[in-house]
This record gives C-alpha cells, sequence and structure tokens, in this order.
C-alpha cells in the first residue's frame, strides 16, 4: 500500500504509537494551514512593513473564527463516518460523505457571501485606526472569497481522517502552501496594492488544496467514494452532522469571539502592539497545531470505537490522547521560548515589536499547554456524541472569564502584561469544568 493512502487501525493493537502516528501528520496539515496566514504575515512585514503586518493581523480573529466554524462543522462529519465505519454500516457511511460534501459547498458559499457585508462593521468595533482599516478592508475583502474552498477542504479532509487517513490531506495542503509562498512574493510586487496581491494568493493557492482531495474522493475504491450523480442531503445523516458538528465549531468560536474583545483593547494601544500580538497570535497557532491534533486523534480514535461498541477502548484512547498531548506541547512550547527572538526576527525586527511579541510569549505560549486538557476532554466527549454540554462550558469559561477579566482585573490595571494574563486564567477555569463534567459523563456511561 503506497503512503499515499496508507491507513491506521484504530479499533486493534496498541494505541499510543497509532495516536501519535495519526496525530503529527494532522498536526502538521494544521502548521501548513497556519503557513498560510503566517506566510501573508512575513512577507508583507518584509516588502510593506508593520502597518500591513498590523492591517493582517487585526483580521485573524474573525478570519479564525469562520475557519473555526468550518472545522467545527467537519468534526461532525469525522464523528458521523468514523462511527459507521467503526460499526460496519459502509453504506451509511457513503450517504455521510455525500451528504458532508453537499454541506460542505452550501456553507463555504454562505460565509463568502455573508462575510462581504460584515467587514466594514468588524473593523468599526474594533476601532481599527483608519490608515490601517483600509489596508484591513482590501485583505478581508479579497480573502473570504477563499471560504468555498476553505470549506471543501476541511470537510474532505475530515473525511479521509475519518478512516485513519492523515496523509492524504497533509499532500494536498503542502502543495498549496508552496504554491501561496510563490504567489505571495510574485503578487505583493506585481499589484499596487500588496496586501490584496497576498490575499488573492491564498484564494488561488486553498482553492488547489480542496480540488486534490476532491480528485482522490472521486477515485476512492471504498466507502469515501464521491459521485456527483448520489449527492444527496440524506436528512438524517445531515442533521447528526450538523448536531454534533455546530457545538464543535461553536466551541472554536467562542475563542475566537473572546480574542475579538481582547483585539480592541490591543487596538488601543497602538501600532506596535497590534503588530507584535499578529506576529505572536501566528506563533501560538503553530503550538496550538500540536494541541488540536491530539484532540481530534482522540474524537476520532473513539467515534470509531465507540461505533464497534468497544467502551473500555475508548477510556484508554483518552488516557493516552491527554498524557500525549501534554508532553509533546509542553516541549514545543519550551523550545518555542528559547528560540523566541530567532522566530520573531524572521516577521519583523523593530525593537519594541520584539519586546512586546515577547511579553505576550511568555503568558500565552509557555501555558499553551493547559489547552491540551480542553481539546482531549471536549474531543473525547464528541466522539461519543455528546457534543453540546462541552461547548456551552467553553462558552461559559473562555468568553466568560475575559469578559469579566477585562472588565474588572484589567481596568484596574490597564497593562499589556495583565491584558495577557487572562488567557492562561480563562484556559485553566475552563479545562477544570470539563474534567468534572467528563468524569460525570463516562461514570454515567454503559459499558457494554
Amino acid at each position: 500500500m503506497s503512503i499515499f493512502t496508507q491507513l491506521i487501525d484504530m479499533l486493534h493493537g496498541s494505541l499510543w504509537d497509532k495516536l501519535i502516528l495519526f496525530s503529527l501528520p494532522l498536526a502538521f496539515t494544521a502548521f501548513l494551514e497556519q503557513l498560510f496566514n503566517i506566510a501573508d504575515v512575513m512577507i508583507l512585514g518584509q516588502y510593506l512593513g508593520k502597518d500591513a503586518v498590523a492591517a493582517v493581523g487585526t483580521n485573524f480573529p474573525l478570519i479564525i473564527m469562520f475557519i473555526c466554524l468550518f472545522i467545527g462543522l467537519s468534526l461532525g462529519s469525522n464523528v458521523v463516518i468514523a462511527q459507521c465505519i467503526g460499526a460496519k454500516r459502509h453504506q451509511e457511511a457513503n450517504d455521510a460523505v455525500h451528504a458532508s460534501w453537499l454541506l460542505a459547498v452550501i456553507s463555504g458559499f454562505a460565509l463568502a457571501i455573508l462575510g462581504q457585508f460584515v467587514t466594514q462593521p468588524f473593523l468599526d468595533i474594533l476601532k481599527v485606526p483608519p490608515h490601517i482599516a483600509s489596508l484591513s478592508d482590501a485583505y478581508l475583502q479579497t480573502y473570504l472569497w477563499s471560504m468555498p474552498a476553505i470549506s471543501l477542504y476541511n470537510f474532505e479532509a475530515a473525511m479521509f481522517r475519518s478512516r485513519g487517513d492523515t496523509q492524504t490531506p497533509l499532500i494536498g495542503l503542502a502543495l498549496s502552501v508552496i504554491l501561496n509562498f510563490t504567489l505571495n512574493i510574485w503578487f505583493v510586487q506585481a499589484f499596487t496594492d500588496g496586501v490584496f496581491g497576498v490575499a488573492l494568493a491564498t484564494v488561488i493557492s486553498i482553492s488547489v488544496s480542496a480540488l486534490v482531495l476532491l480528485v482522490k474522493l472521486k477515485r476512492a475504491p471504498d466507502v469515501l467514494h464521491l459521485s456527483f450523480r448520489k449527492l444527496h442531503i440524506h436528512p438524517p445523516l445531515m442533521k447528526e452532522i450538523i448536531r454534533i458538528g455546530w457545538p464543535a465549531a461553536l466551541q472554536g468560536m467562542v475563542f475566537c469571539i473572546s480574542n475579538l474583545l481582547i483585539q480592541e483593547v490591543i487596538n488601543r494601544l497602538g501600532p506596535d502592539a497590534m503588530a507584535a500580538s499578529s506576529i505572536s497570535t501566528s506563533i501560538e497557532l503553530c503550538v496550538y497545531c500540536l494541541i488540536n491534533a491530539f484532540g481530534q486523534a482522540g474524537t476520532t480514535f473513539i467515534s470509531q470505537n465507540y461505533g464497534a461498541r468497544n467502551i473500555l477502548r475508548c477510556l484508554e484512547i483518552t488516557k493516552w490522547a491527554l498524557i500525549l498531548n501534554l508532553v509533546f506541547t509542553t516541549v514545543t512550547s519550551i523550545l518555542v521560548l528559547i528560540f523566541a527572538h530567532q522566530i520573531i526576527y524572521v516577521f519583523n525586527d523593530d525593537p519594541s515589536v520584539v519586546h512586546l511579541t515577547i511579553q505576550r510569549m511568555w503568558f500565552v505560549v509557555l501555558l499553551e499547554p493547559i489547552q491540551a486538557i480542553i481539546d482531549v476532554y471536549a474531543g473525547a466527549m464528541r466522539g461519543y456524541g455528546f457534543s453540546m454540554m462541552p461547548a456551552m462550558l467553553t462558552l461559559l469559561g473562555i468568553c466568560g472569564v475575559r469578559i469579566v477579566w477585562l472588565y474588572t482585573i484589567f481596568e484596574w490595571n490597564p497593562t499589556f502584561e495583565w491584558l495577557m494574563a487572562t488567557y492562561p486564567v480563562s484556559w485553566g477555569v475552563t479545562g477544570g469544568m470539563l474534567v468534572i463534567l467528563y468524569k460525570y459523563f463516562i461514570r454515567h456511561l454503559p459499558r457494554e
């Protein structure tokens, strides 16, 4: 069997090594997804300066929120297809593939159109300085037309992962990243508006990755085979995909909504703070790729084993996913901090920007492993099909704590450091609540 179609057997054998084999390509895929935005920041920082970097960074919370919507909804597809495969309901799994692909197309185009009407209100709410707002608007208006491709890619990747294949999505995205970096350098010089140029490069490149996976699905010989003639909504399956996926999407979007509140405060602190947060956010998201990968691995493995009704193995999966997530993420966070200056200089070497970026990284990157608890336990419950309650607790823990923090602690001491402290505090509160919920859920889960 070629590496392009190598599968992982989630139902039998040891777990820790298979979780690593599944998670690392998934983490690298997520890292490559972040490279689309990182490449934009790097190229603009080198060619156009910190105002362009600040303009793109201002859009990150909204862009990430849209992407989280697609990732969350696609997790619904991942769970439903994986449970069907585990239960050996192969026709139902194939029906779920077709329903998922239709959902990806509909949601992608809907968000691309809707987004065009929210860009200016979004910038007004964040109080972006006028000279940066015009650049932000140009970038965002163009970037939004990549939404259908981003939606398709994430749903298609979830389909492959549901059967244990994390390599095909990785290869498809790797081709797009190379294309994106090449087009970025070309377009930033070819277009008078360099910000528009790098956004256009992203639209073209991510469309290529979605097309690559579509071709692989149409050629798939098993339950993943996609035929346009068989496209159908399949209401019961579509309802189940949305039931599981929507809370997951909401959970990811909650993080972004709370970050929008923080971004509005950062924008008041000036271009240096905005640029520093843009750079640090890019780095933080790369670390989060590992956290999310092990969380998704737990979700997928549990989905298949729950479909096969092997509950004891599901419990082992959660244990190993948490241990591995904490180890890999902690080591990565420490390495990033050790080489922080070298990494930051790739983006921008302004002394004030570098200083503020380092400050933020000590609060966020160093303590980011706390998020592993959130992703693993929420992902585990999602694998069983229990998705809404973890999302609600995340809403309360992340958004609630950060709103309270901004209007109490930060108001008493309005410094950059105290603003950044809201991240680990909100993670800790949310993680604690999810541990309690998980233990309650497992106690009431039938073992047969």
